[in-house]
């Protein structure tokens, strides 16, 4: 593959000439080398952002909307490719990489359409005569970071609305997602926005996003990722507007009177979507006792019925591999942890062998799990299902809001008002009754409450325009008498 980054409207290597080997977690195949980016990278792709930056602004909304929705006809003429390109990259099942192109394109006309309703106020003024205007404006220059797991989807639904909000971006991918990554970039160099709008800077998080997110003319930063990188980027951008999507950690509660048979489907769905890499992923499982153990075998039976590990490209694979070594190790260290707790290993518990990697983890399900265990305290992001015995709507409520997480929780239950009153205490900032953890839709605010390790801000729909965009206010005075 012809790997480089998209720099000033053109195509080109890092400066210094260092790449890394791209290598395919699914087959084990060199996909490429792709650009070493460095600080000096970075700060180029900001100054052409930054040149950009007053030109895009000065666009009408309908004329950026139309070059976005130019972007949406280009990745359909492509989704074909980008499908095959993300499952070589990432390692998820064909089928999960035509979901994501196909929501890709959601995001972009999305935000396309978006923009052209994105509105001020006209508040009233205290002097007679006098008119007070409230007018959006973009940032500036918006940097993104984003995450290894939805490589598409997660800069999409950041430099969509950056870009229809008339900011320029400088994005910097995760490493191990860059073919995708400039795949993606691709899509938008053949849509032909103008030079600087879109910028993609390859390399080590630690140097091109810290450079990003710290640098003075980065306007404002979004990141979505994982906690601990969140905080880096956190302090890095310091006093800017900031966009944070972090870890979360579940649950999803299992109540007495719940229908087993909707709640295991919850349940797939939740562990094992994208082989549990997700933020939104089910990472522990509060299940009733009254109604554990006969979830549980429904489950196991559900596992080694219907999840097939298998190359990503059979259509009969449900699951693929992980996508990079670090996930597969804290993966045993999870379950490793929990065994020596008193877990007992239902199904899965240790890597499959006989593929073309060592990535490849099969479903694993995990009962008597105890709460301290890292598999229930922690985010394992991996195809992991720990149960958790509780006993009461009460233990569930207090066990999710002792996590230092606060994404998302789901809770299935035959009695709405006991699923509303879990919604209603429960420190998360989205909730789902009766749906998986892994159920959200694209146009809804989405990002975790205040005071947790999930972040702050809301990705989804308009809602980012919040942080990429600021009120001016204008005053217009009275009339000459």
């Amino acid at each position: 593959m012809d790997l480089r980054m998209f720099v000033d409207g053109a195509w080109r290597e890092a400066r210094s000439g260092a790449v890394t080997t791209a290598t395919s977690p699914a087959t084990g195949e060199v996909l490429g080398t792709v650009p070493d980016g460095d600080r000096t990278d970075a700060r180029e792709a900001i100054e052409s952002a930054r040149r950009a930056a007053a030109g895009w602004a000065r666009l009408s909304a309908f004329d950026r909307a139309a070059l976005l929705h130019r972007v949406g006809d280009v990745i359909e003429s492509r989704r074909g490719t980008l499908a095959r390109t993300l499952t070589l990259d990432q390692g998820k099942p064909l089928s999960e990489a035509n979901d994501e192109v196909a929501e890709l394109i959601v995001y972009w006309r999305m935000a396309a359409e978006d923009a052209k309703r994105l509105g001020g106020l006209l508040p009233p003024s205290s002097s007679a005569g006098t008119r007070a205007m409230l007018i959006r404006r973009p940032r500036g220059v918006v940097g993104v970071i984003t995450p290894w797991n939805w490589p598409y989807t997660m800069p999409a639904e950041l430099i969509a609305p950056a870009l229809a909000t008339g900011n320029t971006v400088v994005w910097t991918p995760a490493p191990s997602t860059s073919v995708a990554a400039i795949a993606l970039a691709g899509c938008v160099a053949e849509a032909d926005l103008p030079p600087g709008v879109l910028n993609l800077v390859t390399g080590p998080g630690a140097v091109v996003g810290n450079e990003i997110a710290a640098h003075p003319g980065v306007d404002a930063v979004a990141f979505i990722g994982s906690t601990a990188t969140g905080r880096l980027v956190a302090q890095a951008a310091a006093g800017k507007a900031t966009l944070l999507e972090m870890g979360g950690n579940g649950p999803l509660v299992v109540l007495d009177d719940a229908d087993l048979d909707r709640a295991v489907e919850g349940a797939l769905t939740a562990c094992f979507l994208c082989a549990g890499q997700s933020c939104t992923a089910g990472e522990r499982l509060l299940v009733h006792s009254a109604v554990s153990d006969e979830f549980a075998s429904r489950l196991v039976t559900a596992v080694r019925e219907r999840i097939r590990l298998g190359d990503p490209f059979d259509a009969a694979t449900t699951m693929g591999p992980l996508n990079n070594p670090a996930v597969a190790a804290k993966m045993a260290e999870h379950v490793a942890d929990a065994v020596a707790r008193g877990a007992t290993v239902r199904t899965g518990g240790a890597p499959a062998g006989g593929f073309p990697t060592d990535l490849y983890w099969p479903a694993t399900v995990l009962t008597e799990v105890p709460v301290e265990a890292l598999a229930a305290a922690e985010e394992t992001f991996g195809p992991i299902a720990p149960i958790v015995r509780i006993e009461s709507l009460d233990e569930a409520i207090e066990l999710t809001n002792a996590s230092r997480y606060g994404l998302l929780a789901a809770v299935y239950t035959a009695d709405l008002q006991r699923g509303l009153t879990f919604a209603d205490a429960v420190r998360t900032g989205w909730v789902n009754i009766n749906e998986s953890t892994n159920y959200w839709e694209s146009h809804l605010p989405f990002g975790g409450r205040s005071g947790s390790d999930s972040g702050l801000g809301r990705v989804g729909g308009p809602h980012p325009a919040d942080t990429f965009t600021e009120l001016q206010t204008v005053i217009i005075g009275p009339p000459s008498r």
